[in-house]
Formats: structure tokens, sequence, C-alpha cells
């Protein structure tokens, strides 16, 4: 082979080399050779991260007096923590947070199946179950606040004084006949501590798959599991109305719990009579039912 000819040879082999080396580069975008992709800032070490500035208890609403922001390292920083004030400010605590702890999307998300819950200092935890009418549509949520209104209707025979010359007369009587329900709120200011929701229904082998929510309601009986942070006294009242009678949750709104600053309060209780019928008759009003006479038919003659 001729020499002129190895010559154009190697400088083909050499251009060769030179042009997969710069297609690996720029496929690579790393022109520079120093492992960042070109155009492509290295990640920084510490960012900007949303923690308590003050104690945060549960169901409390974030004002912005309540976070500040820190910078952390990457590495220590928790999963869903938040970057800007904003993404919590305005939004309710369903968790407590402690100060100085990072704030997390979860603080602000309701678990429906909790797997561990946390009582709050001096009180029990209680269960009730409530559906979607008893329930607040089974919209519930820990941290919320909720006022008990029971229903009691006794079946047992009940005692009253006609006059001072009668002794006590039993009510269940022939003589007597009385409407037995009762109506009262009993508990005031109530907080949820956790929520339980059934699993949803599993589909059917070859049942059609259900149409994405439009936004109604389903009313399907759903059924929740309330737990509430309760006193002991406040406990004999609700097992006592859970044997006798049946238990209406309402929702509070959270303002009614905290001051200006965002600090827990405890609202005074509102005073209310009870509701029986001989009330709504009296002062709402309610016409009781009359008796029609109807005269017995003539006999044929």
């Amino acid at each position: 082979m001729k020499r002129s000819n190895r010559l154009i040879l190697l400088i083909g082999v050499f251009l060769a080399a030179l042009a997969f080396v710069f297609v690996v580069i720029l496929l690579s975008g790393d022109p520079d050779g120093d492992g960042v992709p070109s155009g492509t800032a290295a990640p920084p070490a510490e960012l900007d991260t949303v923690v308590a500035a003050r104690d945060i208890p549960l169901g409390v609403t974030v004002t912005a007096a309540m976070v500040t922001t820190q910078k952390i390292q990457t590495t220590d920083r928790e999963v869903g923590a938040l970057g800007d004030p904003s993404q919590a400010i305005g939004k309710v605590a369903r968790a407590s947070v402690l100060r100085g702890q990072q704030v997390t999307s979860n603080i602000f998300l309701n678990q429906s199946s909790p797997t561990s819950i946390e009582c709050l200092v001096g009180f029990s935890c209680m269960a009730v179950q409530v559906d979607q009418v008893s329930g607040v549509g089974t919209l519930i949520k820990s941290g919320d606040y909720v006022d008990l209104v029971a229903n009691v209707s006794p079946a047992f025979p009940l005692t009253m004084i006609v006059d001072e010359d009668n002794p006590l007369t039993a009510l269940n009587d022939a003589a007597f006949v009385y409407d037995p329900v009762s109506v009262k709120v009993l508990l005031q200011g109530i907080q949820v501590v956790a929520t339980l929701l059934p699993p949803p229904p599993a589909a059917e082998a070859g049942a059609p798959t259900p149409a994405p929510d439009s936004g109604g309601t389903a009313l399907n009986g759903q059924q929740e599991i309330v737990i509430l942070a309760v006193t002991q006294q406040q406990a004999e009242v609700i097992k006592f109305v859970q044997l006798d009678g049946s238990i209406t949750l309402t929702l509070r709104s959270p303002k009614d719990f905290v001051d200006d600053n965002g600090n827990p309060i405890v609202p005074e209780p509102i005073t209310t009579t009870g509701t029986i019928l001989k009330t709504m008759v009296d002062d709402f009003g309610v016409l009781p039912p009359q008796v029609i006479v109807v005269p017995q038919p003539a006999p044929l003659p």
C-alpha cells in the first residue's frame, strides 16, 4: 500500500473518531464535560422551606403569623414540604404542628383510614356512628368542631303527678296518650380527632365501570365513624343517648373557636330549651291533631 493511501486512511479514522465524540457530547448536552447538561443549573443544596413559627393546634386555620421560611438542606426536607407560606395560609390544620416543624401538604389532608390517633390532653377519644343525614353528608373532618343533637324517645314507663290529691300515675296507662320524643342540643363545641370511612365497595366482575363523578351526591347510605375528644361526663351523656336514642352531629365554623390572632378559645355555650311536642305547639305554632267524629251509620230498616 502506498504511503499516501495509508495517510488518507489514518486521517479518515481520526475524523470518524472525532465525529463520534462530537455526537456523544451533543446528545448528552454536556459540552463542558462537568456532568451537568448544557443550560441546566446544578440543583441547589438548600431550598426555602415553610416551618411553623409557633405551635399550630389541630383544627386552626393557618395565618401568616403562624408560619415562616427557612433554608433547609434538600436531603433534610420532608416529603411534601411547602416552599412558600402562601401554600399554607388560609388552610385548616388536620394535624397539630409544633413550632419549628416543617409544614407539609399532608398536614392539610384528612385521612379517611388513619392507623393511629392522638387524643388531646385532658380528653378521652370516643366514637359515634353517623350517616349522610346525621353526619353532615359524612364530610366531617379531623380538627372540625361539632355540636351533638340528641333525640331521646324512651319506651319505658314514665311517671307524672296529676295533682296533689292523686299519687304518681304511669303514663303508659290506657288513660294517657303521650309523645315520648324529646330533642336537645346536649353538647357543644366538641372537637373531632379523626374520622373513619369504610373502603369503597369492590366492583363486581363484569360490572360496568362507574361514570366519573359529575359533582352530584350519591345517596347511598354512607356511614362514617367520627372520633370525638370528650370529657368523662360527656362520654356518659353520649353513651346514654347511644343506648336510648339517636345522635346527629352539626358542623360548626372553625372561626368560632379562635380569636382575632388565631389563638384557640372556648366560645360561650348557647343556651337552648330543648324541644318536645308541647314546645312545637306552644312556641312554634304547630297545630296539634284533632279528633274527627264520624257519625255511626244508621242501621238499615
